[in-house]
């Protein structure tokens, strides 16, 4: 697109109701927030257990900078690679029951430099259609084929498993899909690699600190997760509450990835302080059984209160509850009429989900209280009379 083009585009961009608009935060996040100097009750981040403000977290990272200051100043394999660093990847690897852990920057970053490490052009990667455009971007980069099959049809998956010729295969998927909040067939998937001698990559950027009694995640839902061929994504900026991600699998695995993943080795180390902030984080996430137990009380009771409304709610047992609208102008309509009455709920329109099913992703947290939740149904309940 040349530079005379882009007024058209983002001209366009606005006629489809496609165009998208920052908005700025003061103060915390939380689900009582200022956004853009107006106060309201939030149900659009992915802070699911309402850790991003929690006192004992913050305190890690306070002393954490006081102690070691800000910047990394490095890339790991130069200075960068912190005590900190090194005793969180440590933790990350029991806190979710496999061998060794690396930590990333980003989840976006740990994919695009986990599979152009493991893949070429000879490779395949196999995709849910649903997968986050992480995925789907990391498979482009590494040149491998890349085989997309329809949500969670584990039938054509096998199909097209069987009938590749390349010379290395990975399945990769997403454990809870961000926009719709339905879980993978974790089980049947590690199956399905191990018959088609496949790596399994699951991106648990929903699940962990959810899912599981401790909160390790998906992987507490898989009876044997010991499997080498198993990799393992989860981000640290959502139920964990601060930032980061980290890759886990086996000792082999992660050597591997420290010498030939290039998000890993070609960028600047977090700050350590972040590593302490995640440490104790863990610490809260397995202790505070209550805020998953809270949170299972909260969908059950949104699920019961919405089930007359005429936009329905997918089907989703996680803290992602998508309220299915259509079209990309009502679900503005929507969101915006939610706003005027002091609750935020993004609008979710395509590219990002499909065409005709722009929705409402109502994000809950730990932090709601029924109270809440009861708000959010009675705004809608009179919304659907207008």
């Amino acid at each position: 697109m040349t530079p005379e083009q882009l007024p058209a585009a983002l001209s366009e961009l606005d006629s489809l109701a496609l165009r998208r608009v920052r908005r700025v935060l003061d103060g915390p996040q939380g689900v009582r927030v200022r956004l853009d100097d107006k106060p309201y009750l939030s149900f659009s981040s992915n802070d699911y257990l309402g850790l991003a403000n929690h006192p004992a977290i913050a305190e890690a990272a306070r002393n954490a900078a006081a102690s070691y200051g800000v910047g990394a100043g490095a890339a790991h394999l130069l200075t960068g690679h912190h005590r900190l660093h090194d005793q969180l990847e440590t933790e990350l690897a029991e806190f979710v029951g496999l061998p060794a852990a690396l930590l990333f920057s980003t989840g976006y970053m740990a994919s695009l430099g986990v599979l152009p490490a493991l893949l070429d052009r000879y490779g395949e990667v196999f995709e849910d259609k649903l997968n986050h455009a992480s995925l789907v971007d990391a498979a482009l980069l590494s040149r491998a084929k890349l085989t997309r099959y329809p949500h969670l049809d584990l039938g054509v998956l096998e199909q097209r498993l069987a009938t590749s010729k390349a010379k290395v295969k990975l399945i990769a998927s997403d454990t809870v899909f961000s926009m719709d909040g339905d879980l993978a067939p974790l089980a049947e998937l590690l199956a399905l690699a191990r018959r088609y001698d496949a790596w399994l990559y699951l991106d648990d950027a929903h699940g962990f600190g959810v899912l599981g009694e401790r909160g390790q995640g998906a992987l507490a839902l898989l009876d044997d997760a010991s499997d080498g061929r198993l990799i393992y994504l989860a981000t640290l900026g959502k139920a964990a509450g601060v930032a980061g991600a980290f890759v886990a699998g086996s000792a082999a695995l992660v050597e591997w990835l420290v010498n030939k993943a290039r998000t890993y080795i070609f960028t600047t180390a977090q700050p350590p302080l972040l590593a302490a902030a995640v440490s104790a984080s863990l610490r809260v996430i397995a202790a505070d059984a209550w805020r998953r137990a809270h949170l299972d009380g909260l969908i059950a009771r949104l699920k019961m209160a919405m089930a007359d409304l005429p936009w329905p709610l997918m089907p989703s047992n996680t803290p992602i509850q998508p309220l299915l609208v259509g079209g990309n102008v009502e679900a503005l309509r929507l969101s915006d009429a939610l706003r005027a009455r002091g609750m935020l709920l993004p609008a979710i329109r395509p590219p990002t989900v499909p065409h005709g099913e722009a929705r409402l992703r109502i994000s809950l947290s730990a932090a709601h209280a029924e109270a809440d939740v009861d708000a959010l149904v009675m705004a809608l309940r009179e919304l659907a009379q207008t």
